[in-house]
């Protein structure tokens, strides 16, 4: 039988080096960074805030299940709550929850000590060192949504990695969830901006699963954020995919874009306290809908740089609001998601070490969701293709961080120490023979070679690897194998709602 090309890599060892798909969990306490008398001056001005001066809300859906919750509403659509209604919700949300793509090996659990990663999710543009940057279209996001499948640390797809602008805007989440569903098995953030958006989202995910409305409820395979305009805004349309989603059992992450000296004050205190009444109010509302459904607490705060106004990512107030929210969705009983954002405008040693820190803020501060964790550059501008390879590179290392060291005797070592003579080596030792394959974690981006072997190689710098490793993760890629008839109703699916739709609808 002939060998395909894949095969005959594989034999000779040059396919890209990479962990295998695993649950990833992080077995370690999250850091606490507030007291807990802290801790509470915290939630007592976040209710505060919801109480004396509550969040605007456009959409009459939204505010008609305030209103019967026993909300106070004022004319201008400012909706208040009191600690009542907020414990009320709490007590019904579920403290973890799994997603189930149609692949249902590929099964993520958020919440407890889990630790998922998503694609970078919303850049207009793409960028890569071989094409240079141009605006978001349809033949990019398909690669992203191949790189996310080809690598094993990218768990779920983000709401459009890239908005493919050639196409209609209000009909091309249709192309890119038939995307997301065909040329990987990986679960995904539908949009929810309205709620025509989410519901086809969830249709065309229960299509791919051979379900029905009323069982994929039971077992949600698809998830969304909804972004409250901060400061204290919720409009109609992410108002009505939040109930949407969640009036089918699909879980939504309540994210507010906190940015201090701009959407908040400037004080981190100030910030975090804004940011958590924006949160528990999305939450609130969810609960609202359909007590039970599975809600996730998001936080995305940074600061500025005061001299420009321009966001900054990965820096010391962003790792600390990291942890801090990871205290509060505990205190709460919520997963937790969060970000490792940098504002690198290329793929640089400001991205590295911006996306180290922020990572390491995430982690430490115990999330269940790193979202945009691969690909994002330029302040979310950009999804870049260089960029996602150094971090899967990032993610590989931190997965192997956490991962639990092996502890017995034969891992001790006494016997191997004591058979090398003082002065000598281990090298050739019985114990470095019979674990050296897999001693340790193969990176794929870094390069180990001595100077003189690297010039001879070509003296790649990592940028240069990076682009060869995402061509050649591309021509590694493999779709995976989708049942015809499924296909089929996916595309007829489309194709109605395409009609259905036209293109005029906002």
């Amino acid at each position: 039988m002939r060998e395909t090309r894949r095969a005959r890599r594989e034999k000779a060892g040059t396919t890209i080096p990479q962990l295998p798909w695993e649950t990833v969990r992080n077995p370690h306490p999250p850091m606490e960074f507030l007291s807990p008398d802290q801790m509470q001056d915290l939630h007592d001005t976040s209710i505060r805030i919801l109480k004396e001066l509550g969040i605007k809300v456009m959409g009459a859906n939204a505010r008609a299940l305030f209103a019967r919750a026993g909300a106070r509403i004022d004319a201008e659509g400012i909706v208040r709550i009191g600690e009542d209604i907020v414990d009320a919700a709490l007590a019904t949300v579920p403290h973890q929850f799994t997603l189930t793509p149609r692949n249902r090996d590929k099964q993520v659990h958020l919440g407890g000590d889990h630790l998922v990663f998503g694609l970078v999710a919303g850049p207009p543009n793409v960028h890569d060192r071989v094409n240079g940057r141009r605006p978001g279209n349809l033949a990019d996001y398909q690669n992203f949504i191949r790189l996310a499948h080809h690598f094993n640390a990218i768990h779920m797809i983000g709401n459009q990695v890239t908005a493919p602008q050639e196409l209609p805007a209000n009909n091309r989440h249709l192309d890119t969830y038939f995307a997301n569903l065909t040329l990987s098995d990986l679960t995904f953030h539908c949009t929810a901006i309205g709620r025509g958006r989410a519901m086809d989202g969830i249709r065309m995910m229960a299509i791919s699963r051979g379900m029905n409305l009323g069982e994929i409820a039971r077992d949600p395979g698809v998830i969304t954020i909804i972004s409250v305009n901060s400061p204290r805004l919720l409009d109609d349309a992410m108002g009505d995919g939040l109930i949407a989603m969640a009036e089918h059992g699909q879980p939504v992450t309540i994210t507010p874009f906190t940015l201090m000296g701009a959407m908040t004050p400037v004080s981190l205190p100030a910030a975090m306290a804004q940011q958590n009444a924006e949160a528990l109010f999305g939450v609130v509302l969810t609960q609202l809908v359909r007590p039970g459904a599975p809600v996730m607490y998001g936080a995305f705060t940074s600061n500025v740089d005061m001299r420009s106004g321009a966001p900054a990512f990965g820096t010391p107030e962003n790792a600390k609001a990291n942890v801090i929210a990871g205290q509060l969705a505990r205190r709460y009983g919520l997963p937790y998601r969060t970000s490792n954002a940098n504002a690198s405008n290329a793929v640089d040693l400001q991205a590295a070490y911006e996306t180290a820190m922020a990572t390491w803020g995430a982690v430490m501060g115990g999330a269940n969701l790193i979202y945009h964790a691969a690909g994002w550059l330029e302040g979310g501008l950009t999804a870049s293709y260089e960029k996602l390879i150094l971090d899967v590179e990032i993610l590989q290392n931190m997965v192997e961080f956490l991962r639990p060291l092996k502890w017995d005797a034969e891992e001790l070592g006494f016997d191997a120490i004591r058979d090398v003579p003082a002065g000598g080596h281990f090298f050739g030792a019985a114990h470095t023979m019979a674990r050296y394959e897999k001693a340790f974690y193969q990176p794929m981006l870094s390069d180990w070679r001595g100077y003189e072997n690297w010039l001879l190689a070509g003296a790649k710098e990592a940028g240069d690897r990076a682009t060869d490793l995402w061509q050649q993760a591309l021509a590694e890629y493999q779709q995976p194998p989708m049942d015809p008839a499924i296909r089929e109703e996916l595309e007829a699916y489309v194709a109605k709602r395409r009609e259905e739709i036209g293109n005029d609808e906002p």
